[in-house]
């Protein structure tokens, strides 16, 4: 009897804790599935950062340097875009309307379209310091250069038909963030249409 008794209440015991275990389990679920809308409400600066890390912008418009954990973003010059002084290396133009090839650091890409660079997106007057929060939305939603309609589309590989799908406030985010950022003097080239054959 003593035993059943005893057995027994290691089955209550346990069940309790099963049952405190998985509800702790539960809660903690719950708070990683509610945390995108906790961050929703966060400052827009701080959403805005988590917005631009977690969609790839430094991989194109960040120089990159190399470090002994290899190619990394140069935080001196983060999403400055192409670099003014970085020349190009020669390629084969036929090679380039068959494929896309890319800078060492990812800020030019040569294709079939000719070459372009990666904008600069610090609030530097060479980059996005002048702007507007409505201009740099038209320049995501339409891919309007400078956000200014009429002007030339935004070129490949800046991926702005999938952009476009962030809310206005995500977007709104993003540019508050970017006008945070350091000021980086530096004047973009202008895109290299392709040669005529």
């Amino acid at each position: 009897m003593k035993t059943t008794t005893t057995i027994a209440a290691l089955i209550c015991g346990f069940m309790i804790y099963s049952c405190n275990s998985d509800e702790h389990t539960k809660e903690a679920t719950l708070e990683k599935v509610n945390e995108p809308k906790t961050m929703l409400k966060a400052d827009p600066v701080v959403r805005g950062a988590y917005l631009v890390n977690t969609n790839g912008c430094n991989d194109c418009h960040s120089p990159k340097v190399m470090t002994e954990n290899g190619v990394e973003v140069d935080e001196s010059r983060m999403l400055s875009g192409h670099p003014a002084n970085e020349k190009l290396a020669p390629y084969d133009e036929a090679t380039a309307k068959s494929y896309i090839l890319f800078s060492p650091g990812l800020t030019a890409a040569t294709g079939p379209w000719g070459t372009s660079f990666a904008a600069n997106l610090t609030p530097h007057e060479t980059g996005l310091g002048t702007w507007t929060e409505g201009q740099f939305l038209t320049a995501i939603r339409k891919g309007l250069y400078k956000g200014i309609e009429g002007s030339r589309p935004l070129l490949p590989p800046m991926p702005w038909q999938h952009y476009r799908n962030f809310t206005d406030d995500d977007l709104k985010a993003i540019f508050a963030y970017l006008q945070s950022l350091n000021p980086v003097d530096n004047i973009v080239p202008e895109p290299i249409p392709p040669k005529v054959q």
